[in-house]
Order: C-alpha cells, then structure tokens, then sequence
C-alpha cells in the first residue's frame, strides 16, 4: 500500500457551492448502494458507500471513498483488504444497519457471509462482490480514495440493483 499526492491544478474557488447547495445536487445523482466490509489484524468492520466506481480493467481496479472520521477509518487503512459488495432488491434493511451505528456484531448478523481471497467478508446475497487488495490512498478534502485492485468478483446468478437517488432507495432487476 502507498500513499499518492495527486497533482492539483487550482485551489477550490472562493465563490464555490455551499456545502449545502453541494449536496442538494449529488442528491440527484444516482448511485448504486455498497456494504464495504474488512476483515484482517485490524478486525472486522462494514459501511453503507455509494462513493464506488471502476477505474480500470486492466488492472482491474475500482475507487472507494471512505470519510476519515468515520469509526471504522483506521480499520480498513491498517488491513489494507476489503470488499466490496453490490447491493440488490430488498436489501434496503441492510444497508441502513451498515451505515447507522450499530454495532458491527449486529450489522454482520444480519446477511451471511463467507471469506474472500483477500480475508474480507463475501456477502452471500450480493448482486456482485469485489474482493480488493488496497493499492493507494489519495486525500481529498475530508476524505480518503481507495484505489484498490480486484483479486476476485463473486456474481449473483440474478441481476438485480440498489440504487440511492433523490434521498431515496429504488429497485433495479433485468428482465432477461
């Protein structure tokens, strides 16, 4: 794992959005929803994201943003693995557990799960899961991007998705 300053080209603007016009906006900028959960040295922890995305497919390697003041922050930095897993129908209840405080004893007790190449917990019911080892981590703002490289995917034999849009939770399956 190593760190990556990134080139930065300008400071952000005097006159930028408000935090809170930001927010507003992203709010209509659909996104699919993700428990990333670790396991390691560090122990077991989980999160609801939706800040997930593809960065390349060779190597494949994805992005996660991951706030550092959140409870599980170090965590995850110190095992360095992690996976992440694609929501689905129904999966509604989960994901508000995973992105509440509740415990992590509580959170993992409500999905079955099974251990990925990389030691991080595999959740059985995923549309789709991303084994990762983490590659680098990039600081921005309150925030840390995860670029992390995919060791193993774990597909459900439905296609089925949890998209976050509008401050809401929407359904998503394929007809075929």
């Amino acid at each position: 794992m190593s760190s990556n300053l990134a080139q930065t080209f300008c400071p952000p603007a005097a006159d930028a959005p408000s935090k809170a016009d930001f927010r507003s906006a992203m709010a209509r900028l659909g996104a699919a929803v993700n428990i990333i959960t670790t396991d390691g040295p560090a122990g077991r922890a989980g999160f609801t994201a939706s800040a997930v995305c593809s960065v390349s497919d060779e190597p494949p390697s994805l992005l996660v943003c991951l706030n550092r003041s959140a409870s599980v922050y170090e965590t995850f930095k110190r095992n360095a693995v992690l996976c992440v897993n694609v929501l689905g129908a129904g999966h509604q209840d989960i994901s508000n557990l995973f992105g509440g405080k509740t415990s992590m004893a509580e959170r993992f007790a409500a999905a079955s799960w099974q251990t990925g190449v990389s030691g991080s917990p595999v959740m059985e019911q995923a549309s789709v899961s991303f084994d990762c080892r983490l590659r680098q981590i990039t600081e921005v703002g309150t925030h840390d991007v995860l670029i992390c490289d995919v060791l193993a995917i774990h597909s459900s034999a439905q296609a089925h998705s949890l998209i976050y849009f509008n401050r809401q939770y929407h359904e998503l399956q394929a007809s075929c």
